[in-house]
Formats: structure tokens, C-alpha cells, sequence
């Protein structure tokens, strides 16, 4: 059923151009800037390619990841009343805020070789997160998965609980109630929750490079390729920048409003 909807005030249609230019004029000076004839031979370098597929692997895996803990961290999250959850929530979504670098620094002291928890990896089983595609995972899920437990939160917030209660009170347990009555009813947050989960683990920087290193092949995905081409190469970091930049638009137009409105569109 079409809901009628009254047109913003002209000041605030104004305001909302303004805000539309603030973030096209950015990309329309790269795609002036862009040496297209350099394009193509970017994308086919051997170096782009593998940078792009090591970005590809690495942030659908953190994506999945998120999907795995943030989900039943949200769960808890948004359903359960205990003392500090607030603290909790806070800490579990300051990779949000912090800089991207900060939260390098803290998983190298952390978990990298010689890190608080990092060492007895290292002892114990001869394993290392940094220098490894594993270290670009896990810095892609600490500064990602938050993006899903505060968006899948919102979304179990706003779910009707009615219909878990009925379930449950037919003899479902809580697990499959969740998983046959509350996901369904949460898919569209869920789905816009992991693609931007995915879409700021595929855009990753500081943390990674600070954590896991930046070795060609292994560590440097294709935003670290991005900042060392701009040192030496600027038309190549443009090139790059052209490509990150066409991936993500077409993900998130390719969700429109069904995913990313408020609720999703049923």
C-alpha cells in the first residue's frame, strides 16, 4: 500500500543538495584527475589483481565472521538486561570510532607475536596473525563487525516480539525460535548489516597495515596497494581508487532502498 508522504521544506531540500555535492565533488575531481588511458593496464597488472583478490577472500571472510559472533552478540545485545551492558556495547563498538591505526596498535600488543596473548600462540603452536592473511582478517573483522552488531541490533529492537513469544510458547527453543521466527523477521537489517560489514572490511586500511604488514601477495590488499602506488605512482593510486570506488557503489545501489531503508521494504 503507497503511504503518502509530504515533501521536506525547501530549506531542508536546499541543505540536502548541499550535503548531495559534499560527497560527489570528491569523486568527480578523482574521475577528472584519472589518466584513463592507464586504466585498463592498472586493472591488468599482475600486482592490482592480486591485491584485489586478496581484498575479495579476506573481507568476505571477515564479513562471515561478523556474521558468526555479531549476530549473537547483538542478540544478547538487544534482549537481555543485565548490569554493564552499556559498558559492554560501548566496548564492543568503540573500533567504530577509534582510528583505524589505534586499533592496529592494539591487536599488535595484543595478539601479534610478541603481544600479551599473541606469545603463547607463537609458543604453543607456532602461529602468528601478523605478516599473514590471517592478521588482515582479523583487523578487517575488529574495525567491521561492529557496522553489523549495531545495525542487526537496531533491527531486533524494532522486530515484534509477539511472534518469538508464540513460538516459544509452542515448545520452540529459544535457538530455533531465533533461527526460524526472529531472522527472518530481521533479514533485511541482517543483509544491509553484513554488505557494510563487507564494504568496511574491503575498504580497510590502518589497522591492517599496522597489524598485519604490508607484503605484496600476503598482506597488502588493494587499499594499502592504493597508498603506496600515491607515493610513487599517482595516475596507478588513481586507477586503484577508480576501482574500489566503482565496487562498492555498485554493492550498495545493487541493495537500494529494499536493504538499506529503515526496516527494508517488505
Amino acid at each position: 500500500m503507497n503511504r503518502h508522504r509530504s515533501r521536506p521544506p525547501r530549506l531542508a531540500r536546499a541543505l540536502a543538495i548541499i550535503a548531495v555535492g559534499f560527497f560527489c565533488l570528491p569523486f568527480i575531481g578523482l574521475l577528472w584527475k584519472t589518466p584513463w588511458s592507464r586504466v585498463l593496464d592498472v586493472f591488468g597488472d599482475p600486482d592490482s589483481r592480486d591485491a584485489l583478490w586478496l581484498s575479495m577472500r579476506t573481507s568476505i571472510a571477515a564479513a562471515a565472521l561478523s556474521v558468526v559472533f555479531g549476530v549473537p552478540l547483538a542478540w544478547v545485545l538487544a534482549t537481555t538486561e543485565f548490569r554493564g551492558r552499556n559498558l559492554l556495547r560501548a566496548l564492543c563498538l568503540i573500533s567504530m570510532v577509534l582510528p583505524p591505526v589505534v586499533g592496529g596498535i592494539s591487536l599488535l600488543f595484543s595478539l601479534g607475536r610478541s603481544g600479551l596473548f599473541g606469545r603463547w600462540l607463537d609458543d604453543w603452536f607456532g602461529f602468528q596473525f601478523t605478516f599473514s592473511a590471517w592478521g588482515v582478517i582479523v583487523a578487517q573483522v575488529f574495525v567491521a563487525m561492529p557496522f553489523l552488531v549495531l545495525t542487526v541490533e537496531s533491527a531486533l529492537r524494532q522486530a515484534d516480539p509477539r511472534f518469538t513469544e508464540a513460538a516459544r510458547s509452542l515448545g520452540a527453543s529459544p535457538w530455533y525460535a531465533f533461527r526460524r521466527v526472529t531472522v527472518p523477521s530481521i533479514a533485511s537489517g541482517l543483509i544491509a548489516g553484513t554488505v557494510l560489514a563487507w564494504a568496511r572490511a574491503f575498504g580497510e586500511f590502518g589497522a591492517t597495515i599496522t597489524f598485519a604488514g604490508n607484503y605484496p601477495g600476503t598482506t597488502r590488499t588493494l587499499s594499502i596497494a592504493t597508498y603506496v602506488s600515491l607515493e610513487t605512482d599517482p595516475g596507478r593510486a588513481m586507477a586503484l581508487s577508480v576501482m574500489m570506488i566503482g565496487i562498492s557503489f555498485v554493492v550498495l545501489v545493487a541493495l537500494r532502498d529494499r536493504w538499506l531503508g529503515a526496516g527494508g521494504r517488505r
